[in-house]
């Protein structure tokens, strides 16, 4: 076998073992928090009999090893469960049905983020590293370090004051629809889009701008510049195939924290995302909706994490094999 795709296989296996650990733990936390889950959805009003009997229909008197098994392997078929939320009441509802549209909603918003922030952070990174230690270099860097010190609410406070009050071009709100067009969506979320890529983009333009200094030292890229090569060139086709390893796994830990760290921005722009949907499952303790969301947020983590790993392994054979 390929030493390359034998390491991919490893951190694949690494991942799901990872993944399961991250299962159990995250069962583990919800059996330890106070308070009685069928008294919480039924109300204080409850008798002690109702409580019981939904009780056993929920499965909450069965051990928790036998309540995580059968969770884990409804897990593995695709299955959550069902939400505690209006069980009581006759209106029960499966848990993917409530996270699919929450979760392409996260995606979306999260992908619109990335195809801005991604390409403007490298070319920023690049061209920063181009024009070292000029005013340029220095007015991206003082302002990226401006965006990054400001908590995600306070630049969405700013947005909202500037462009969707004082100059109206977004609207303040991004309360969209199933049915709502993609160009109305587009718009609607810009704001929230524009808020992430401004707290985001310093990590990914400072790390790009980082690796691509410290290789332009090197003796490779030097013979580069002996030889007449232009100062585009040699960052484009000599330091930048040779950086991506350290700019990769910054990309793909902001691309993580767009999917699982937006609750913030969901709840300042009234976003239906699954951010949204966690916290106010936390505060009805509909148990099984908030087990799903925090496995897709450690499965998101994970995923990109190995992605990164790939790409580094791929890209740097030398990694392969370590000093």
């Amino acid at each position: 076998m390929h030493p390359i795709l034998k390491t991919i296989l490893q951190r694949l296996g690494l991942g799901l073992l990872t993944l399961f650990v991250v299962s159990i733990i995250i069962f583990s936390s919800m059996q330890f928090l106070p308070g009685d889950f069928a008294t919480a959805v039924l109300g204080q009003s409850a008798t002690p009999e109702t409580v019981a009997a939904f009780r056993k229909e929920l499965g909450l008197n069965d051990p928790a090893v036998v309540r995580y098994i059968q969770w884990i392997g409804g897990v593995v078929q695709g299955d959550f469960g069902s939400s505690f939320s209006g069980r009581s009441a006759g209106r029960e509802r499966e848990v993917m049905e409530l996270i699919a549209p929450r979760l392409w909603n996260t995606l979306f918003l999260a992908g619109l983020t990335a195809a801005i922030a991604v390409p403007l952070s490298l070319a920023l990174g690049i061209t920063a590293a181009l024009y070292r230690n000029s005013l340029y270099d220095r007015t991206i860097n003082a302002t990226t370090l401006t965006t990054i010190s400001f908590p995600e609410f306070f630049v969405a406070y700013i947005l909202i004051l500037l462009l969707a009050t004082l100059w109206k071009v977004f609207p303040s709100l991004a309360n969209v629809r199933p049915d709502t067009p993609l160009m109305d969506r587009i718009y609607m979320c810009a704001l929230p889009a524009l808020t992430l890529t401004l707290v985001i983009v310093a990590h990914m333009m400072r790390m790009t701008r980082a690796a691509i200094i410290n290789l332009l030292a090197s003796p490779y890229i030097e013979m580069a510049r002996l030889k007449g090569v232009s100062s585009s060139k040699v960052i484009l086709k000599h330091a930048l195939p040779n950086a991506w390893a350290p700019i990769v796994n910054v990309i793909a830990f902001n691309l993580a924290y767009l999917v699982v760290g937006v609750v913030v921005v969901e709840v300042v722009f009234v976003y239906p995302g699954i951010g949204q949907l966690m916290v106010d499952a936390v505060s009805t303790r509909d148990i099984p909706v908030v087990q799903a969301c925090a496995l897709i947020f450690a499965a998101t983590y994970i995923l990109l994490n190995l992605f990164a790993d790939i790409v580094s392994i791929v890209t740097n054979p030398r990694l392969l094999h370590p000093r």
